[in-house]
């Protein structure tokens, strides 16, 4: 059994959080960069630039990339083989978080009960998604999520009669109904499969996968790219300007599901889809 103090938890999810608010993941970046010579008017090409400029200056000012900090999502790998000592995980999960954006000068964007609208001032709590599993590690990921893009999230219950392309062209017309308001280009996580809940968590963890990374099973690697196709086809563009490059990736994660239920569910994320992540 491996010991692991609380402190060390709160420590990570503090770094995690300022690293993930400051800095894309090398592979979106390197995509978002590449998307610019695939615009070849005006306003889309100086959209994509004037995106890349605002990335060069969060780097050099040391500044968050974009102004909504998000809701904290926190995922936790933890190995059975752990145990935490001098303290609660989910508390110092919290700390992590309220330190994080203390520290790092991030927007707070919680508010203590959904209807009273009280801010917390620390941007706690976290949604926290635990996973237990075998060895004696524990791998974090931080993943700010944004409202603008996740207000035009969605989600619907299927029934098993549905087809492939119904399915996409519902994915399609969540994304043609969005337009510009989730800052597209946009990052699409996708979950088919489980109940209503478990869809939903797997659209939200989709998001954390690498964009250069395609799903190992070959259909729906296939079902991804032509996803991506048709949303690029919608026209929308950088910013809803219109344009080539609408979508960034469109990654799906799936489960098991009931045999009389086929729920999908849309996790939209923007062009600064944020997550950083460390095992310890």
């Amino acid at each position: 059994m491996r010991e692991i103090d609380v402190s060390l938890i709160s420590d990570t999810v503090r770094q995690l959080c300022i690293e993930a608010n400051k800095n894309l993941p090398g592979d979106l970046e390197k995509i978002i960069r590449e998307s610019v010579c695939l615009e070849n008017t005006e306003p889309a090409n100086g959209v994509m630039c004037a995106l890349c400029e605002n990335l060069d200056a969060a780097k050099e000012l040391d500044i968050p990339i974009c102004q909504d900090c998000g809701m904290a999502v926190v995922f936790a790998e933890i190995g059975q083989d752990v145990h935490f000592v001098n303290g609660s995980f989910e508390k110092a999960v919290n700390d992590g978080v309220g330190r994080g954006y203390k520290d790092g000068y991030l927007r707070c964007s919680v508010v203590s009960d959904p209807l009273r609208r009280v801010n917390t001032g620390n941007n706690t709590p976290a949604v926290i998604h635990t996973r237990i599993v075998e060895g004696d590690k524990v791998k974090i990921t931080v993943a700010p999520k944004g409202f603008g893009s996740e207000n035009m999230s969605k989600l619907r219950m299927f029934t098993p009669s549905v087809t492939r392309e119904e399915i996409i062209e519902w994915i399609v017309n969540a994304v043609r109904t969005a337009g510009g308001n989730p800052c597209p280009p946009v990052v699409l996580g996708i979950g088919i499969g489980g109940d209503f809940e478990q869809c939903a968590y797997l659209a939200k963890k989709a998001l954390c996968r690498p964009v250069s990374v395609k799903n190992e099973d070959e259909f729906y690697a296939s079902f991804e790219e032509e996803l991506l196709k048709k949303i690029n086809e919608l026209g929308i563009g950088p910013q809803g300007f219109g344009g080539n490059v609408t979508a960034l990736c469109v990654a799906v994660e799936t489960a098991p599901t009931h045999i009389a239920g086929l729920p999908v569910a849309v996790n939209v994320g923007c062009h600064v889809t944020r997550h950083a992540a460390k095992v310890l």
